[in-house]
């Protein structure tokens, strides 16, 4: 178990790490590009994805933070944590990266806005890990559940 545990540890810490350094690039004023398909520029998202719930202000933080702890002891218990230790990691270094936005800034610190084709939600490097973990655990799930013919 201390294996699963310290993959998970390592996975969440290295999201968050790399989340909050890239986002402060962004805060500090220190990078802006713009492009024919993407522009990295500062946004603040105070709604969920789409900014949804935006409405809900400050308490969006809290419903949050209360879902993180909810999700991890639910891992944990239905042994998950066991199962996908680095794709759980990656979805709570990536929830806790955009919570503590919430916490310290004016909303979740979003950068990344696609315009190539159709405008699409800005989203940042958290958002993709979240994405990226969710991926690996469906595609881990079918290649596992598959019918083995003998």
């Amino acid at each position: 178990m201390i294996r699963y545990i310290t993959i998970f540890l390592l996975a969440t810490i290295g999201t968050i790490v790399i989340d909050q350094n890239i986002k402060s690039l962004f805060v500090d004023g220190l990078y802006h590009l713009e492009t024919s398909c993407i522009n990295l520029e500062l946004h603040y998202n105070k709604g969920v994805a789409f900014s949804m719930f935006s409405f809900l202000g400050e308490y969006l933080k809290w419903i949050q933070l209360a879902l993180i702890i909810i999700i991890i002891g639910f891992v944990i218990y239905e042994g998950y944590i066991k199962k996908y230790p680095f794709a759980i990691g990656l979805i709570i270094g990536g929830a806790i990266g955009n919570l503590y936005d919430r916490f310290t800034q004016d909303g979740v610190v979003d950068y990344v806005a696609w315009h190539c084709g159709f405008n699409f939600a800005v989203f940042n490097y958290a958002d993709v890990m979240i994405d990226l973990g969710v991926a690996i655990i469906i595609i881990a799930s079918i290649f596992n559940n598959r019918v083995k013919i003998p």
